[in-house]
């Protein structure tokens, strides 16, 4: 299953990174999830590149929906000010995590993805 986790906020680029960094160094995460960062926009011929905005993860077989979303919820925690992160799956549905509580945020993960 493929998923992107898009980020909104100030320094969207910054966040980006540092989510997706924070991803990588989760080993319930990184052991069943290819995890790279990559932007909504499509490159324009000519230009340097687009503003990295997302995180896509190509989900494996054992991968936890419950270990996501600690760990998002665990990312937004470290932050100055917690950015909204939107998880979507390629069929369009998609979670928001915003003021929501550690608890709810993992319960909207799993849901999305199918583990309840």
């Amino acid at each position: 299953m493929q998923v992107v986790c898009r980020v909104t906020g100030d320094n969207v680029e910054d966040e980006v990174r540092s989510l997706h960094d924070w991803l990588l160094s989760d080993r319930g995460v990184r052991r069943s999830a290819r995890i790279e960062m990559a932007s909504s926009a499509l490159p324009v011929p000519g230009e340097q590149g687009a503003i990295l905005d997302l995180v896509s993860l190509a989900l494996g077989s054992g991968f936890s929906a419950a270990s996501l979303g600690v760990s998002i919820v665990s990312w937004r925690t470290t932050r100055p000010q917690q950015p909204t992160v939107t998880i979507e799956r390629t069929d369009g549905s998609k979670v928001t995590i915003s003021g929501t509580s550690p608890d709810e945020a993992q319960r909207l993960v799993e849901h999305l993805l199918g583990e309840q």
